[in-house]
């Protein structure tokens, strides 16, 4: 009988081309559907909730996919992530031993047949990380935004308090970017704090959704505010101007992760401090 399974992906996305396959390139999704087809022993092929970009990070992707297999549901996480760390393995010297891979399962369950991964889902959670660190760490340069320079984090808060709600959010998408019905989006949460003493600063912001590159714009205009070279209150003529050349660089893909993923509209619409 044919079963339709929700994943629960985490991924390093330093060593992969974005989410979405690609003919010739190691991808996300591609790495999922080859282990899976493995699996199911026919050609399987998943939907995921966000088509993240070459270097971009996931702590709660979703994907879902349909089949008829014999493997129980259950048992999915485990075989698929011993095949993940396998192919991991034939680009290494012969002879390695270890279990780690920069690609997880970390749950597989049993869905209705009409649910979708993406469709069904009611918005996001992005994290960014950047290491404000004189010194950057070395082995952060992959994992987040290795800016090296202090930031006034009141005064980025005070700007994300002019991007939270309702607004036409075109000026924070990315130029060339195919045409949307619409470019209005509900931001239901947008902070920035450190990270204990670590010189790592978050942004999180929590969504109903996100155009192309929008987390990035968003964190770029952020950082320029925290370096003193816009002010907060220049946040609205930003949005209200619809143009991207008025809002701040696109800020590196490596220090965006996607963290949350809600098909619950209260759990999206909750914000905790």
């Amino acid at each position: 009988m044919e079963k339709n399974v929700l994943l629960t992906i985490a991924y390093d996305g330093s060593g992969f081309s974005g989410w979405q396959r690609q003919k010739g390139l190691r991808t996300a999704q591609g790495e999922i559907e080859r282990v899976l087809s493995l699996l199911c022993n026919q050609e399987i092929s998943v939907d995921g909730t966000s088509r993240t970009d070459a270097g971009v990070h996931a702590l709660d992707q979703h994907a879902s996919f349909k089949g008829d297999f014999s493997i129980p549901v259950e048992n999915i996480p485990r075989a698929a992530n011993d095949l993940l760390a396998a192919g991991l393995y034939t680009e290494m010297e012969k002879g390695y031993k270890g279990k780690s891979a920069d690609i997880r399962i970390l749950e597989a369950k049993e869905v209705p047949m009409d649910f979708h991964a993406r469709f069904n889902s009611k918005g996001k959670m992005y994290r960014y990380l950047i290491d404000t660190s004189e010194e950057c760490d070395l082995f952060s340069r992959n994992t987040a935004y290795n800016l090296g320079q202090a930031l006034d984090i009141e005064a980025m808060n005070e700007a994300c308090k002019y991007i939270i709600g309702t607004h036409d959010f075109k000026a924070f998408e990315a130029a060339g970017s195919t045409p949307r019905e619409s470019t209005v989006r509900t931001i239901y949460g947008l902070r920035v704090f450190p990270l204990g003493n670590s010189g790592l600063i978050a942004v999180e912001v929590k969504g109903d959704g996100f155009l192309y590159n929008m987390v990035r714009i968003m964190v770029g205009t952020l950082v320029d505010v925290g370096l003193g070279k816009r002010s907060a209150e220049e946040l609205p003529d930003i949005l209200e101007s619809l143009d991207r050349t008025k809002a701040g660089p696109t800020a590196p893909a490596e220090g965006l992760y996607l963290a949350k993923v809600y098909y619950e509209e209260e759990d999206l619409k909750t914000w905790k401090e």
